[in-house]
């Protein structure tokens, strides 16, 4: 196999991946997978770009209990797949990149200072996400590694599009609408060309829907607006994130309630959205499966 590109996005349960080769100007995938249910039933699966299984595989809870021991054993494995062989670099799905970052980085201890400092704007994700370049550089100090953000597709969004109305001092801080999902908005606005040639260059709005929502607009092939601000708890309502809120919702329970910070971003985060207006679960196979 020729020199590969491994591409990882690490969340708190799981850690997909795929790998490429360059064929010609392009990438080819050669297998995609993922390990998911890490600290409580660690599941290895990948498959072939033909679809054929290549390895299925299970573990005791603690045997793959964090981040770092689940790229432990997604290295071994395509340490295997590739006769020993290291990729020639790793790319990671970084979801806050802040101001100062448009377009992927090389990843060293200056960015990763920088992207630490991120973490509270978007704590489900950056912590994860920032666990697994520090597994691989612990691992595998030579190897390099890129970081993409999902912020970086919406940085050329207008004035209009990225303020709040608060004071010049806050925005010069880094508090403006930042947008997220963009690493799947900016693949759709690749492909729309191929796919719907007519609608391409002109208007679209599209829909990123998972446990994480949100809509962007997208005008000749560019983000213009999108329904997530400033962090990725804005828009529409979510597995388990609220969505929009009046403000004055959070100041009642903080004055009302005697909630403190701590507790109002596990509610926001945790507690809220499909799992809020259910009282069940945010996994949408459990709500169909329901007759409550």
């Amino acid at each position: 196999m020729d020199a590969a590109i491994l591409v990882l996005n690490a969340g708190s349960s799981s850690v997909k991946f795929q790998l490429f080769t360059r064929a010609g100007e392009r990438l080819k995938r050669q297998l995609k997978g993922q390990i998911d249910g890490i600290g409580t039933h660690p599941h290895l699966l990948a498959k072939s770009h033909g679809s054929e299984v290549l390895v299925d595989r299970t573990w005791a809870a603690g045997e793959v209990g964090d981040v770092p021991a689940a790229l432990a054993a997604v290295l071994g494995w395509l340490g295997q797949q590739l006769g020993g062989r290291l990729p020639a670099a790793v790319g990671h799905r970084v979801v806050h990149g802040g101001i100062d970052h448009a377009e992927p980085v090389l990843v060293d201890d200056a960015l990763l200072a920088r992207l630490d400092r991120l973490v509270p704007l978007a704590p489900l994700h950056q912590p994860n996400n920032l666990a697994a370049i520090r597994a691989i550089r612990a691992r595998l100090p030579e190897l390099t590694q890129v970081a993409c953000f999902d912020t970086a597709f919406h940085r050329g969004h207008s004035d209009v599009a990225e303020r709040y109305a608060i004071p010049q001092a806050l925005h010069d801080e880094g508090v403006r609408r930042y947008g997220f999902h963009g690493l799947s908005y900016e693949y759709i606005a690749s492909v729309l060309p191929k796919v719907a040639p007519e609608i391409a260059h002109g208007r679209v709005v599209v829909a990123h829907l998972g446990s994480g929502c949100s809509l962007c607009a997208i005008a000749n092939g560019k983000s213009v607006d999108s329904t997530m601000g400033f962090t990725a708890l804005d828009g529409l309502p979510m597995g388990t994130r609220v969505g929009q809120i009046d403000p004055g919702v959070l100041l009642y329970l903080l004055s009302e309630h005697g909630w403190d910070a701590q507790r109002l971003q596990r509610f926001l985060y945790h507690d809220c959205g499909l799992k809020g207006l259910s009282g069940l679960s945010n996994d949408m196979r459990d709500l169909l499966a329901s007759n409550a």
